[in-house]
């Protein structure tokens, strides 16, 4: 099957090895150009690298242009094959192929639309993360599945080994999709858009700590935001500072969210909803980074006590 990749940094490699792998004839590799976004360091391999040390015809861009889509064209394509790229995407691109485009998204859809999905899932307590193979449409990650396959979040998971397994699953999905493609007889699954959820870009406010959340939903979203992705941050007498572990208490709290208190081990902070009637459990705080770069254990960071709270005093 004659194939044009679009993908970037390690998402579009692991695609476009597996592509190769497959045997498959890549006529064309569109990238954007290499980043030095921080944001997603580790996973920062360069798909121009291996298009070329393969001798695939490499086109660097940030954007669908008039030059891709002619580009495009002269490469006669059976099916586009999408992963990670960043930029729209218009009708006249992704209907040429005789099959279509298909996208890679990491989740289970029709639930994680968006961005980030597998950090968000792990924050937002579901069960697993998946890769779907979906047909692109007019509208964001909506089009018709064609493969899904899922993974079970584990109760220590962090969001780092959570997308480095979800990577993992690209080349089976991605054989199983053009397998079923050259079978001639693909079966698409329309999405039910009524269980649709959707998930916006994070930025560095989203990983402000806010206190009136439960403690179990806390614990994950230190677990989630493991590096390189920005980690979770509070303030501390007029510091801040970044949780990297944490766990749920053994006994419950009460009293002002935010509210440091030195006990089992760590410093264990009272939080979550209606918390002054005492029946919360506490986020036990066991490792925390200070506005130097310094790695500090809880229970002597804390020893002070005080209060946790979203800006400066």
């Amino acid at each position: 099957m004659r194939i044009v990749s679009f993908g970037f940094q390690t998402w579009g490699v692991r695609t476009l090895q597996a592509l190769i792998d497959l045997g498959h004839d890549v006529a064309l590799s569109v990238t954007h150009p290499a980043s030095d976004d921080s944001y997603k360091g580790i996973f920062s391999d360069s798909v121009e690298d291996l298009a070329r040390a393969r001798g695939i015809p490499v086109h660097l861009t940030e954007r669908v242009d008039n030059e891709t889509i002619d580009l495009v064209k002269r490469a006669e394509p059976d099916v586009i094959v999408v992963n990670s790229w960043y930029t729209w995407m218009p009708p006249e691109l992704y209907n040429l192929p005789p099959h279509g485009t298909l996208n890679l998204h990491d989740s289970l859809l029709p639930k994680g639309t968006g961005f980030s999905p597998v950090i968000w899932s792990l924050i937002s307590g579901e069960a697993q993360i998946g890769l779907t193979v979906h047909r692109m449409d007019e509208d964001l990650d909506t089009g018709d599945i064609l493969v899904q396959h899922s993974l079970p979040i584990g109760p220590k998971d962090t969001g780092t080994e959570l997308v480095e397994r979800g990577i993992d699953l690209i080349p089976g999905a991605l054989k199983e999709a053009l397998t079923a493609l050259e079978s001639g007889n693909p079966q698409w699954r329309p999405q039910n858009k009524a269980t649709r959820t959707y998930f916006h870009k994070r930025s560095e406010r989203d990983s402000l700590i806010d206190w009136s959340w439960p403690a179990e939903d806390l614990e994950r979203l230190v677990r989630a935001l493991s590096a390189p992705y920005p980690r979770p941050y509070a303030f501390y007498r007029g510091e801040r500072i970044e949780v990297l572990e944490a766990q749920v208490s053994e006994i419950h709290y009460g009293g002002t969210p935010g509210r440091v208190i030195v006990q089992e081990g760590g410093g264990a902070v009272v939080c979550g909803p209606a918390a002054y009637r005492g029946g919360n459990l506490g986020l036990v705080i066991t490792k925390v980074r200070d506005a130097a770069g310094t790695e500090h254990a809880g229970k002597d960071f804390f020893r002070r006590g005080g209060y946790l709270t979203p800006a400066a005093d």
